[in-house]
């Protein structure tokens, strides 16, 4: 079942309007999260609003927002008066422009959304709208409010649908030159280019996303499956960086190691495994144990037991 749309709308380029949803086009829910614990007790920790001078608890029906001018000065915004300068793009995605995707900085990528219809109506202005911005070979650029926010979004065909991507304003993205400043001039003889370029070759590809793994997350999972069972931890050593001292002796010997995982690569590998599926596997009994609804009872060393 797809996930619960995050917005729904209307698409429009000029006169052409059809109602479509907007949904997730990632998601990071898969991973292993953790909740924050009372050492003592075992017990989780929950977090309260309170008033920052009474110390005391305040119920949500008594929380506004408030905008911070001087210290301590506060103007107060109520959610009538958000409402009332709701812009058209709070239910519209207006097409304003359309640009080749290379314009498109990669700073200002956000995160990307599937967009499709919404109902039994209106497959035909956005099959139009969809082939327009494929046959062009172009970026549709439109505006979309998400979270109280207006977005600018770009939108591509993808299949049968679209996939419109997040952008960031201008003011949001720093720039380099604060960063890029100090960095030493430096002539890159052609020797080295040459050398450089031939670990390039040895090392090209086609990206195929499946062949990634996860290691952070899989080392999550096998750490709490060795808690679980009782084993201990065994803290694993660590890759040590060393400093290059000759430059063009460590290019020659990268080309040979490049060759050298050039040919390990040719043979089947297995597929990553996917994090949800890792997590799956994290879930079932352990090896020579009884099934986690009776492990529950009597928890494994490093786990904890909750206090009555």
């Amino acid at each position: 079942m797809a996930p619960r749309a995050n917005w729904k709308g209307f698409l429009r380029l000029s006169l052409v309007t059809c109602p479509v949803a907007l949904y997730p086009a990632t998601s990071e829910s898969e991973k292993i999260s953790f909740n924050q614990l009372n050492r003592q007790t075992g017990h989780r920790i929950k977090y309260l609003k309170v008033d920052a001078d009474t110390g005391e608890e305040v119920p949500n029906e008594d929380i506004v927002k408030g905008y911070q001018f001087e210290k301590d000065q506060f103007i107060e915004v109520s959610k009538e008066e958000l409402e009332e300068i709701a812009l058209e793009s709070t239910r519209t995605i207006e097409i304003d422009e359309f640009v080749d995707k290379t314009d498109i900085d990669p700073r200002y990528l956000i995160r990307p959304y599937y967009i499709r219809p919404d109902g039994k109506v209106g497959h035909d202005a956005f099959a139009v709208i969809r082939e327009t911005i494929r046959e062009m070979d172009k970026v549709a650029i439109g505006r979309v409010v998400l979270t109280n926010r207006e977005h600018i979004i770009a939108l591509e065909p993808m299949d049968k649908g679209l996939v419109g991507t997040l952008l960031r304003y201008p003011y949001e993205v720093r720039s380099e030159q604060e960063y890029f400043d100090e960095i030493q001039d430096v002539k890159v003889t052609k020797d080295m280019l040459d050398l450089a370029r031939h670990i390039v070759n040895q090392k090209a590809g086609s990206f195929e996303p499946e062949k990634f793994e996860d290691h952070y997350e899989s080392a999550l999972i096998e750490l709490i499956n060795q808690k679980r069972a009782g084993k201990p931890i065994v803290p694993k050593d660590r890759p040590k960086g060393e400093n290059v001292v000759d430059l063009m002796d460590a290019l020659r010997k990268s080309v040979g190691g490049a060759a050298a995982e050039s040919k390990v690569s040719k043979t089947p590998a297995k597929k990553a495994k996917k994090a949800a599926a890792g997590q799956k596997e994290m879930l079932m009994p352990i090896s020579g144990k009884k099934p986690a609804k009776e492990t529950a009872k009597k928890p494994a060393t490093g786990a904890r037991r909750k206090s009555a």
